[in-house]
Parts: structure tokens; sequence; C-alpha cells
């Protein structure tokens, strides 16, 4: 950081599940938030798959990591392995995805969030900007990531994708980045950012389609929703590699309520084994105190709850409050 001579913030990738990605993470964010203050912290963070596990202990390192880095972060991005193996599978049609091919998918997400700081376009967005749209309340930063389109080289040839198609893509929850289901959540924010041959006229008319057309509910606390940025740098991809190289992409941030659902499992799998103590003597013999698992725990059990409160409607809070 010393040879910058405008520190803007730190991009930081990490896992949940591992001990390192989780514990070391804490750690380093916890540091950087005593010796630099206020410089933003994105994270970038691969969440436990629902189904496909790397480690036993993956819920407890995941309520962890997320209790102790909660006032640290300003916004997470997370992604499951899950959702992306699934994509590298239906879209570019690869049976037995390895890392590669997932963390190539996760680079074009990373490319175009930091686009704007590197190239010039009509719409730039900064990393501050992206937490000022985003971020309604500062516990309440979980975006939800999906990027269009993720094409193989094959289908490319034939298909010319506009910006309403991957526009429309962006909203199909399989392509989200995280296994949930934004249907049964509220939109607070909406963050479009196209990149390639884009012009604002296009995105305009693309948008006023979705929020005619789409069964997009917004909280009725913030009913503008959509933020926009266009780069005109083109997406780039790497040589021989199973991505297409297409003429214009998207990737949308959205803060939607239904992320919670992500918690809820990880708090479920978290009790299962937290109810039998199972492997609790390992953390302990580290130095740490039971206490910590419950103090965490009851952290994970306010974030659900915090969504679901910014989740209800005004007028429904008031009649709570008047009961």
């Amino acid at each position: 950081s010393d040879a910058c001579s405008g520190l803007q913030g730190f991009l930081i990738f990490h896992s949940f599940g591992g001990g390192t990605g989780s514990g070391f993470t804490s750690l380093l964010m916890e540091r950087l938030s005593l010796d630099y203050g206020k410089k933003s912290k994105l994270e970038f963070a691969i969440y436990p798959a629902p189904q496909i596990s790397t480690a036993v202990v993956e819920p407890y390192n995941s309520i962890l990591t997320t209790h102790t880095t909660l006032e640290h972060s300003d916004c997470a991005f997370m992604v499951d392995n899950e959702a992306i193996y699934d994509i590298c599978r239906r879209n570019l049609d690869i049976e037995r995805p390895t890392y590669v091919d997932l963390n190539r998918l996760i680079g074009q997400i990373v490319s175009s969030i930091t686009a704007s700081l590197r190239f010039e376009g009509a719409l730039n967005v900064d990393l501050t900007e992206f937490q000022t749209n985003l971020v309604p309340y500062p516990r309440i930063h979980f975006p939800l990531v999906t990027y269009a389109p993720i094409i193989s080289a094959e289908k490319a040839y034939h298909e010319q994708l506009s910006v309403a198609d991957i526009t429309n893509s962006c909203f199909d929850p399989s392509n989200q980045m995280v296994k949930c289901d934004p249907r049964h959540g509220k939109y607070m924010a909406c963050c479009m950012l196209y990149r390639g041959d884009v012009v604002p006229k296009d995105v305009n008319v693309a948008i006023a389609n979705i929020k005619t057309k789409r069964a997009i509910q917004f909280v009725d606390w913030c009913p503008t929703g959509f933020k926009v940025g266009i780069n005109y740098q083109p997406p780039t991809v790497v040589p021989g590699g199973s991505l297409a190289r297409v003429q214009r992409a998207v990737c949308m941030l959205s803060n939607t309520t239904a992320i919670a659902e992500a918690w809820a499992r990880l708090d479920h799998k978290f009790d299962l084994m937290y109810a039998k103590r199972a492997f609790v003597h390992w953390y302990v013999g580290e130095g740490m105190e039971e206490g910590e698992f419950a103090e965490a725990r009851e952290d994970l059990a306010a974030l659900e709850k915090d969504y679901e409160e910014v989740g209800l409607d005004s007028f429904e809070e008031e009649k709570e409050g008047e009961e």
C-alpha cells in the first residue's frame, strides 16, 4: 500500500469453509481495520455449497468467520461452488469442471466489478460507490452476483446476444453465483455493470422491460432500485479456455433478502453438529472458548432476523407497532 498514490481499499479473496480462509482472514481483516481505518474492504468469499462439502467442519468455520468479519467488511460477494459447477456443466458443457474452470468464471466477475477502476466508460462506478448503492444498512452487505452471458465458444459462434438478452439472463436464478431464489425475496438495490458494446439507450429499454414484465419485487422503502455502470472495454477471456469471447456482458449485483436462505441453510447445519458438540474440542484445544460458538451463532440468528425485517413493508411494521 505504501507504493499506492491513492489507496481506495482492499479486495480480500477467501473461503468460508477452510481453517485458513476463515481464521486467518478474520485476523487479517481486524488488522486492516486497525491500520487503515476507513478504507473499503470488499470480500470475495467462497461459501459452502449446499450439496458439495470440502470439510466436515465447514458450518463452524463459516459462522465463526462471518461473525468475526461482519463489522470489518463493507461488502461481501459470496460465490458458492455448487452454483458455479452447475453453470459450468449447463452453460459451458463441461462434464467435470476443474478448479481452473471455476476460477476463470469467478475471474470474469472480479474483472467486471473492477473494470470501472481500470478502464474508461460512460458511467463508471468506483469501490465506494458500490457500497453507497448496494448496502442500505451496514450488516446487510451480502449482494447476490449474477453474470451473463456465460456461453461456450461453439454456441457464441451462432448466437448474437443483445443487451436485452443478457439483462434478462441476470434475473434467471440459474445464472446466480449462490443457490437461492430471489423470487422468494425482495430486492433492496440492484447494480448492473455492463461492459463492451453497450449504449445507455438499450440499457434503459431493457431495464424498463424487466420492470414491467418480470415478477421482481422491490421493498417498498426503496422504489428506484437500479444503478447502472457502463464500461466500453469488452470482456476478455483466456485463449483456449471454455468461455466464449463476447461483444458485451453484464454483471448484476443485487441486494436481495433471498440470500438469507443461504444463511439459514448454514445455520441449520451448524445447529445439527453443535447440539452434539461434535468437533468442538479441536477448536477449544487451539485456545478458543466454547462461548464463542454460541456468540457467533446468536449473531447469525440476528443477521437472519435483520434480513427478515428489511423485507417487511413499511405498513406491515406500522401495524406490528400498533399491536
